[in-house]
């Protein structure tokens, strides 16, 4: 079977700079990485490909030879030489962990500061998610809301330090406090060098003699901790708190990680928000929307008094004025609407449909003689 040509392998024109290859090279390694890839068993021979493409490539010497030969270039390399018959790779790349030959071409593990291997010194504690409930009239006015969370915090006999009082770690002898160590080996081309962690630290870079009773060296210990949490005024549905310092406690001295908190507004009974607008419905008679009236309706500081005026149709909105919620970080508050619904009766007893059939000729409406409310539809135009 004819081999891929290594630029297709990386996908990357044949004019790529070094840094383009550079680049495509580290986002297929990191896509194909075995360690990332656990159930995938080509996974392991396509990064072997994406190595071996960039080993080429980013040598000049070997690329110039592959640019005017191809495979061909290399092919007495692969026949015989230094490991037989098929052993001899022109890469140098076969006999290499995954890992450290890309730690030995980028100096850094293969999925960056942000994962993999933990190099020594301290790191950040993990952050935190929780949701918190609060009520309607809560979100909208703020309060002190009190959350009881499990989370690891720094010990508190051997303040995070993990070795038992009175004493303290000591700096990893063989790797001088790195936390790794660089290994050279023989390849075809020459010796390379290879940064694997320290055994003797196992990468923490320190060295602890005498453990903490309380937290067998591990400098943190599990706790469950109440905590205030702050709503402010105005908050909604799914906005997230962050309450800085207050997640995961850091490793070998490291700050802790932050605690997030995303509120969760219950609904109110008969309220609901727009905005900074507060929304509420309220259902009134044919006569009390012909007429006008006076209500008593609901609204986030108790009852207040509405007025609605003659000919109100149905839908109408009346608003009372800066009765909402205030806007988040102190914005200006909003209104409570009230929307006017119009009850038609389902019975009428016969004294009522007689009056509303005089109603109907003093404006000069076509009604039915029989059936309850068909006049009111009609009124209402329904």
């Amino acid at each position: 079977m004819a081999e891929q040509d290594y630029y297709e392998v990386l996908g990357v024109p044949r004019s790529a700079s070094e840094a383009d290859l550079k680049k495509a090279f580290r986002k297929l390694a990191r896509q194909y990485h075995p360690d990332a890839n656990p159930n995938d068993p080509q996974a392991a021979e396509r990064f072997k490909e994406i190595g071996q493409a960039y080993s080429v490539l980013s040598d000049p010497e070997k690329r110039s030879q592959y640019d005017q030969l191809g495979h061909a270039a290399f092919a007495a390399a692969q026949s015989g030489g230094a490991g037989g018959p098929g052993g001899a790779d022109p890469s140098g790349f076969s006999g290499f962990g995954f890992e450290d030959l890309f730690e030995s071409m980028f100096g850094e593990s293969i999925f960056g500061h942000g994962g993999g291997r933990r190099r020594g010194g301290a790191s950040r504690g993990t952050d935190l998610h929780v949701n918190l409930e609060v009520s309607f009239e809560e979100a909208a006015f703020g309060t002190t809301a009190q959350l009881t969370i499990p989370r690891t915090e720094k010990c508190s006999r051997c303040g995070g330090t993990g070795a038992a009082p009175g004493t303290k770690p000591r700096t990893c002898p063989n790797c001088g406090g790195a936390g790794q160590v660089r290994v050279g080996r023989a390849t075809p081309f020459g010796q390379m060098v290879t940064v694997q962690t320290c055994p003797v630290c196992h990468g923490a870079g320190r060295v602890i003699d005498q453990p903490c009773p309380d937290c067998q060296g591990q400098g943190t210990t599990h706790r469950r901790r109440t905590l205030k949490v702050q709503v402010p005024a105005g908050a909604d549905d799914g906005l997230h708190l962050r309450l800085a310092g207050e997640g995961e406690a850091g490793q070998r001295g490291g700050p802790p990680g932050d605690l997030y908190v995303e509120l969760h507004v219950k609904p109110h009974p008969v309220l609901r928000r727009e905005g900074t607008d507060v929304i509420s419905e309220v259902t009134i008679g044919l006569a009390q929307a012909a007429l006008g009236t006076q209500l008593e309706v609901d609204t986030l500081e108790g009852k207040a008094q509405i007025h609605v005026p003659e000919g109100t149709q149905p839908g109408t909105v009346l608003r009372l004025k800066n009765r909402g919620i205030v806007g988040l970080n102190g914005g200006n508050r909003g209104d409570h609407r009230v929307v006017i619904r119009i009850q038609v009766p389902t019975s009428l007893r016969p004294h009522e449909r007689d009056l509303l059939r005089q109603y109907a000729e003093t404006r000069g409406e076509s009604v039915e003689g029989n059936g309850n409310g068909g006049v009111l539809r009609r009124i209402l135009g329904r």
